[in-house]
């Protein structure tokens, strides 16, 4: 479990350098939300194109722990390249691409990470979520480190540590368990992970994803546009104020041990719909009375609203699909979920900004108080269709 735990640490921590310091960096250097938008958008465009492939390769082709090294070692390049030439004063095209082209490699490595920990844990629904914590603690403990250390949230040097830390998680990955491929396949089907799409043709399946891609579309407005709501309420240090969503999210793994074995998971996939809505509500509130004290609220609610949508997603999909598919039932979570709804939300989030708070239609609380609404259909939809039937063909 150390290894396993010490991998997520370094994964996690990463993204927790630059992620939350993205939006304003961008906007401290003259750019417009167009170009905030298009640099948000390079993960869920990267999500609908590798993830599925990668995994079924992995599955079938090659051990988890090389994929997951090399995976590391040339993204962690691009990544450095992408803010040493924003750095240079570069046209913001070529930090687009750079930073595009980093995450079609990166976007396999947690699905990956997820299958290959599954693959070795005693009891992944108990130790998974344990295992998981590493990349909680990786991503707060850089947020910290951008604030209050590097004093960073405005400069590239949060991208530079990022690359950092995933050239070092690259060189690590080799030494993670030997996971090799279960399956045998050869087909350019298979090997291009088409043969994920037959999950689909389970009701539940269906309804599950296709919430997640739902959810994941309103969730796209949290790291682009709450550290701009911070720093326009005065917020100096909104890396590190971002960091109580992952002070929280350890509670909430914890507690993921024993809520996997005495709760469904439809009752855990309504509790985080349910906690979605009342933080936007809370970004919502400070929007109205101008103070901090929602957005903090609502942020320190992120960690029960992700660990308990996405940590129950993959421990579900470990508990019904075939062995010889995890790694493509995760890369499909991926899809649907860092793919789909992110790359239409990422979108949609950024024309609501330029209405609601450019446009002053009810600025922000307007804006949080409608993807607070979005979520509230979504989490109605989610309970009257999802059913909770075994799978016709189930993995154990």
């Amino acid at each position: 479990m150390g290894g396993l735990g010490l991998m997520f640490f370094l994964l996690g921590m990463s993204p927790g350098f630059y992620v939350p310091a993205l939006t304003n960096l961008l906007s401290e250097r003259g750019f417009d939300s167009m170009v905030v938008q298009w640099a948000w958008l390079s993960g869920p465009v990267a999500a609908l194109i590798s993830p599925l492939c990668v995994g079924a390769l992995a599955d079938n082709r090659f051990s988890g722990e090389k994929v997951m090294g090399w995976l590391g070692l040339i993204s962690s390049v691009l990544l450095g390249g992408a803010f040493l030439v924003l750095d240079l004063g570069c046209p913001a095209w070529v930090f687009l691409v750079l930073m595009f082209l980093c995450a079609i490699i990166s976007a396999p490595m947690w699905s990956m990470l997820a299958s290959i920990s599954m693959a070795h844990l005693r009891s992944g629904e108990r130790e998974f979520p344990l295992v998981r914590l590493g990349a909680t603690f990786g991503w707060a403990i850089a947020g910290l480190i951008t604030s209050f250390v590097l004093n960073a949230d405005g400069t590239v040097v949060s991208g530079y540590a990022a690359a950092g830390v995933r050239l070092l998680g690259g060189f690590a990955a080799f030494y993670l368990p030997s996971t090799p491929p279960p399956g045998r396949s050869r087909s350019w089907r298979t090997l291009l992970g088409m043969d994920a799409f037959r999950l689909l043709k389970e009701r539940d399946h269906l309804v599950f994803f296709s919430v997640a891609a739902l959810w994941s579309m309103p969730v796209a407005a949290f790291y682009m546009w709450a550290p701009k709501h911070l720093a326009e309420l005065g917020d100096t240090k909104a890396s590190a104020t971002m960091a109580l969503g992952q002070v929280s999210e350890v509670v909430a793994m914890v507690l993921m041990a024993s809520l996997m074995t005495r709760f469904r998971v439809k009752t855990l996939l309504t509790l985080a719909l349910g906690l979605s809505v009342l933080r936007y509500a809370l970004f919502a509130w400070s929007g109205m009375d101008g103070t901090r004290t929602g957005l903090m609220i609502g942020i320190s609610l992120h960690g029960f609203c992700y660990t308990f949508f996405f940590i129950t997603a993959q421990l579900f999909l470990d508990r019904r699909v075939p062995i010889e598919m995890r790694s493509q039932a995760q890369g499909l979570l991926a899809l649907f979920s860092g793919g789909i709804g992110s790359l239409i939300g990422t979108i949609a989030v950024r024309q609501l900004y330029d209405f609601a708070v450019v446009g002053e239609h009810g600025s922000w609380t307007s804006y949080w108080s409608i993807l607070a609404a979005v979520i509230v259909m979504i989490t109605v939809g989610f309970v009257a269709l999802y059913k909770g039937v075994a799978p016709s063909n189930p993995s154990r």
